[in-house]
C-alpha cells in the first residue's frame, strides 16, 4: 500500500513461493517480499543482489530472468528493507552486483552517496561524476537502475525541484521521499 501509514516493524514478509517451470541455468535466484509500496522482487546471484523490482515498474525483466525461487537466501535484504520502511534504516549494508555499462555503474555508485532524506538534481549528479554536460545520460542511467530503493535513484529530482521520472512510478517516489523526510524529521515535499 502506498500512503502515509506507518509500517509495523515486522510487516515486510516473504510472500508465498511460485513454482519454476524451467531449469535455472543463469544461477540467479529470487524472492518476493511485501512492502508498503507493493510487492518487491529481489533477485540475487552468487550471494549478491542483482535486482530489486517493483510490480508494474518500468524495465522489469521477464520473470524467467529472475531464476528459481529461494526465500531463504534473502533474509538480510528482507530485514533491512523492513527496517528502512519502518524508518529505522538510512543505509543498506548488502552485497550488490548491478549489471550495466561502466557509465551506468558509475552513476549508480554516485546514487549511493546521496544522503538519506535529501535530494539532488540530475545535473548535480552529472557534476558529481565529473560529466556536467551529461545530465540527460545520467537521467537515462538513473532510470535503468536495477536495484532501486537500495541504490536510491528516487532521491534524484528535476532541476526545478519537481518529482520527475521514476521506474516505480511517481507515487512510489513521492512515498519513499516522504518516508525518509518524515523519519529524518524534515519536511521538504
Amino acid at each position: 500500500m502506498i500512503g502515509d501509514t506507518q509500517v509495523p516493524e515486522h510487516s515486510l514478509q516473504v510472500m508465498s513461493p511460485a513454482r519454476a517451470s524451467r531449469p535455472n541455468v543463469s544461477g540467479r535466484i529470487h524472492t518476493v517480499v511485501d512492502s508498503p509500496i507493493g510487492p518487491i522482487t529481489l533477485v540475487g546471484r552468487d550471494g549478491a543482489i542483482v535486482g530489486l523490482f517493483m510490480d508494474g515498474g518500468r524495465h522489469v525483466p521477464d520473470p524467467a530472468w529472475f531464476g528459481d525461487r529461494d526465500d531463504s537466501a534473502f533474509a538480510a535484504a528482507a530485514d533491512q528493507l523492513a527496517e528502512y520502511f519502518a524508518g529505522r534504516r538510512t543505509t543498506f549494508d548488502l552485497p550488490l552486483r548491478p549489471a550495466g555499462t561502466e557509465f551506468q555503474r558509475e552513476v549508480w555508485s554516485a546514487l549511493r552517496d546521496i544522503p538519506y532524506a535529501q535530494t539532488i538534481s540530475y545535473g548535480e549528479l552529472a557534476r558529481r561524476i565529473g560529466q556536467p554536460r551529461a545530465s540527460r545520460a545520467v537521467g537515462l542511467a538513473n532510470g535503468r537502475n536495477p536495484i532501486s530503493i537500495i541504490v536510491p535513484c528516487h532521491r534524484v529530482i528535476g532541476a526545478n525541484g519537481s518529482l520527475t521520472g521514476y521506474g516505480g512510478g511517481l507515487e512510489r517516489k513521492r512515498h519513499l521521499l516522504a518516508l525518509e523526510q518524515r523519519s529524518a524529521g524534515i519536511s521538504l515535499l
